[in-house]
């Protein structure tokens, strides 16, 4: 059976799961913003304020810890952090070109396998071939199997859906978005796994273990800022979309482009609690966990907001064929974590 320890922390990792598929939904209701304007708002509260205030709310002496950091630490998880600001940019992009739950599922499931075995290989070769490896592997197939399921639930869709050409090629290029996406936003995993020299000297500085990870996530997502940041003003100045701000309902919309931080950095501070209640390799098992469950609740969140409606049947079961395999595939890499 698995230790309360591993009991509670695959639960905190399922929580910050529905926490992260739920931070786009607010989108949906913001019709008079365009995505850049959103996604600026996203982009300061999520990447910006709330982690740097959380991180020194919760990080005893943090600009210390920083400054104790070996430079080859900081530049890692900067890099890191940058290369996934790259991916989030695209992930925006690709979500709004395909649709909420089905741009999560590729993204993310792409993100899963690609940031899950890379550091297994690297950082425990040994346990590649061990219960925890093979696990890992079995439930990182089975993943890519459900990703099948969903790509031929998103084709049907568009066939059911988009008569156009202009409709199909837009898709096809929301799908090489979404590749893309999901390879560069693997990234945020690799700062955690290949940034814990900064969760240790948290630790040393007082901070809890739940909350030490902190100092990694704040400058990781302060690097994809960046990105983000550019990329917006890019396109806030190209489609003259500043004046947006002002329009619709700025009482509501401004509330919602926050909660879209609040709920994208909460769900990073909890899959940090809960990778670090599950051992050494908690960010290689706990990361394929926390992936696919963001994948069911954006799934269920496109549902509620009508990306499925007039679907054929056939495009449904194809849809929640790759539900159901994304959820054996939880089964399989959580059992590999009992011991």
């Amino acid at each position: 059976m698995m230790s309360g320890n591993l009991v509670w922390g695959l639960l905190v990792v399922v929580v910050a799961g529905l926490l992260q598929g739920s931070f786009a939904a607010p989108m949906k209701v913001m019709s008079k913003w365009r995505w850049e304007n959103s996604w600026f708002i996203f982009a300061l509260s999520g990447l910006i304020a709330f982690p740097w205030i959380i991180n020194f709310a919760t990080v005893p002496n943090v600009i210390e810890v920083y400054k104790g950091a070996s430079s080859s630490s900081l530049l890692r998880v900067s890099a890191f952090g940058l290369f996934w600001g790259v991916g989030a940019a695209l992930f925006g992009l690709g979500i709004s070109r395909v649709g909420m739950a089905l741009g999560f599922a590729l993204i993310l499931g792409i993100t899963s396998s690609f940031g899950s075995l890379i550091p297994l290989a690297i950082l425990h070769p040994d346990q590649l071939l061990a219960k925890r490896g093979l696990s890992l592997i079995a439930g990182t197939a089975i993943m890519v199997l459900g990703l099948v399921f969903l790509g031929l639930a998103g084709r049907a869709r568009e066939r059911d859906l988009a008569t156009p050409d202009g409709a199909r090629s837009g898709f096809a290029m929301g799908l090489v978005i979404c590749f893309f996406a999901g390879i560069f936003s693997a990234m945020l995993n690799f700062s955690f796994v290949f940034g814990d020299e900064l969760r240790l000297r948290a630790l040393q500085s007082g901070a809890s273990n739940a909350m030490a990870a902190n100092s990694i996530w704040t400058l990781t997502v302060s690097g994809g800022f960046v990105a983000n940041f550019l990329y917006c003003v890019y396109l806030l100045n190209k489609n003259r979309t500043w004046s947006a701000f002002r329009e619709g309902n700025p009482w509501t919309y401004w509330p919602l482009g926050i909660s879209m931080g609040v709920l994208w950095f909460g769900g990073v501070v909890l899959y940090g609690m809960g990778a670090a209640s599950l051992g050494t390799l908690g960010g290689i098992v706990g990361w394929p966990v926390f992936m696919t469950i963001d994948i069911i609740a954006a799934l269920f969140w496109g549902v509620v907001y009508g990306e499925w409606k007039g679907a054929s049947r056939r495009a449904l079961l194809y849809n929640w064929a790759g539900v159901l395999v994304l959820v054996i595939a939880i089964a399989v890499i959580s059992a590999g974590n009992a011991a």
